[in-house]
């Protein structure tokens, strides 16, 4: 739910459909198509069956077991309970890692808030908790150059206790590398009402370091949901949601809020009855298809990895100029192939000249083949 902040006039309200720019990608939208409404209903109705989700209560420890139980069925294996306290009441963040291809230590954070208050909090915040579980179930697998976590907050509700916690008790004493906050909050809409449009929020307040790199994510976030969903986009202010601890302490933020906003919050109709699933459902779908940018996932194309490293070795890799090819018995013709497939280097090596020069390519992955063995390898320049 959004605690109103004051911010001054100049930035009440600005609200403006963006341009497109991001490039569309066939195989973002083919993972996009995955999504499954039966997943988010089904998901959403165990939700709303928990409760009231207050710290401290057996229906938010439900939802905690439940969350991390699907987590541990998708087979993640990073999962984190962090403790804190809400007016003497222990309860839990839950993080869950993935570890990115290219930048290990660097991470895009995708989150949520799964306490409720008087009532089930269905769409607030019930919405994004289903949806960051159905966006965890679809990258699971794919080659991610960046790091996820993938978090759901308590204490929210509270006043952004768990997510300030989390702030200061990892984020800052880690010194943690954050590409971006990616914030999911209420976004249900309502039943009844035409629901086209979903708002996206970028930092537009204090300190202001951080502001410009919040407006170009939230323009991929505004452009990624136009491109993969069949919603609209409005561009507004963020306010009184968990990324605000982050972006007192300096991150780069942006999110998501429906844009009729629900009545029902915070009362017993906080209800699925009351919500609009079908904008959920094309929510979800503009969500995935920003995480995949945000997150450059990388398209095996043309030449899959197949185990090449079971015949020769490859060293240094990563390398951010030279690398050498050990154990080879003969003469051998060396390609090597982007993301999409196409060939960007070709080399004739032998056993006693086997050095390839990558110091021109750009950084990223790309896959090795020796001809001779038929199989190809992952080679990342940094």
């Amino acid at each position: 739910m959004k605690y109103l902040i004051a911010i001054s006039s100049f930035f009440l309200f600005i609200s403006f459909t963006t341009a497109k720019a991001q490039v569309y990608s066939e195989y973002y939208n083919d993972i996009v198509s995955n999504v499954s409404e039966t997943n988010l209903v089904n998901d959403l109705t165990t939700f709303e069956n928990f409760g009231v989700k207050e710290p401290g209560t057996t229906a938010i420890s439900n939802a905690q077991n439940w969350i991390k139980s699907r987590y541990q069925d998708l087979g993640y294996t990073d999962i984190e309970e962090q403790a804190f306290f809400v007016s003497g009441n222990e309860t839990y963040n839950i993080i869950i890692t993935k570890t990115g291809s290219l930048y290990p230590d660097t991470f895009l954070i995708i989150d949520g808030h799964y306490d409720t208050i008087n009532g089930p909090g269905t769409n607030d915040n019930g919405t994004g908790t289903v949806l960051i579980m159905e966006l965890a179930r679809l990258i699971k697998d794919l080659d991610t150059e960046y790091s996820i976590k993938f978090i759901h907050f308590s204490g929210e509700e509270n006043g952004l206790i768990g997510s300030q916690f989390y702030v200061n008790n990892t984020v800052i004493p880690e010194n943690l590398d954050i590409s971006l906050v990616f914030n999911i909050d209420e976004i249900g809409g309502i039943n009844g009402m035409v629901n086209n449009t979903i708002v996206c929020e970028r930092d537009e307040s204090s300190p202001n370091s951080n502001n410009a790199a919040s407006a170009a994510a939230t323009e991929v976030l505004a452009n990624s949901v136009e491109l993969y969903s069949n919603l609209s986009t409005e561009i507004s202010y963020a306010y009184g949601s968990d990324y605000i601890p982050f972006e007192n302490n300096g991150e780069v933020i942006t999110g998501l809020y429906e844009k009729n906003e629900s009545p029902y919050p915070h009362t017993s109709n906080d209800t699925m009855a009351n919500m609009d699933l079908d904008y959920l459902f094309e929510i979800t779908k503009g969500a995935l298809g920003a995480a995949l940018h945000f997150s450059e996932t990388v398209e095996i194309l043309a030449v899959p990895e197949n185990n090449l490293l079971d015949a020769i070795s490859i060293v240094p890799n990563p390398s951010n100029q030279f690398v050498s090819i050990f154990n080879l018995s003969q003469e051998e013709t060396v390609s090597i192939y982007d993301v999409n497939g196409l060939k960007v280097k070709e080399q004739f090596i032998s056993p006693d000249n086997y050095t390839l020069d990558i110091s021109s390519f750009s950084t990223g992955v790309y896959f090795l083949k020796v001809t001779n063995y038929n199989k190809t390898t992952k080679l990342i320049k940094n």
